[in-house]
């Protein structure tokens, strides 16, 4: 069995983004040579989320509505948290969106149903920010 890993890295500039990283992430499994298998990927910090959606700017716009609902980033007072930081919101963020992503490998592809695509969503950002690619198979 093969493995491939790599760490892709971003500048986040804004707070909050939700970045499509799908072309990034097939090129990694274009470089890794892998046809069929397994590929991981994960955000690498504890504010941010990898997911699987839809690239449409309504619907970003509402996983933002959404989110702010559930966790609003202010008043910062409002968080335990935030005594030395002021990004509990954040956490509570990513632990919404989830950690990573696992996608089936399938004759050298991203083996998707219609529509996805892989997106890095950042809660904390403005500063440099990474994610995992690992894959393994054959």
């Amino acid at each position: 069995m093969k493995h491939y890993r790599r760490e892709l890295w971003f500048e986040v500039k804004k707070r909050r983004e939700l970045i499509n990283i799908t072309s990034q992430v097939q090129a990694c499994l274009e470089e890794s040579g892998i046809r069929e298998g397994l590929l991981l990927c994960n955000a690498m910090h504890i504010t941010a989320s990898v997911f699987i959606n839809d690239d449409e700017a309504g619907l970003h716009q509402d996983f933002e509505a959404w989110l702010e609902e559930l966790a609003p980033e202010k008043p910062h007072s409002r968080y335990r948290h935030n005594t030395m930081e002021d990004n509990a919101d954040a956490h509570l963020k990513r632990t919404v969106m989830g950690r990573e992503v696992v996608v089936a490998v399938t004759q050298g592809k991203l083996d998707f149903g219609p529509w996805e695509q892989i997106f890095y969503g950042e809660f904390d950002g403005k500063r440099k920010k990474r994610v995992l690619v690992k894959i393994i198979g054959e």
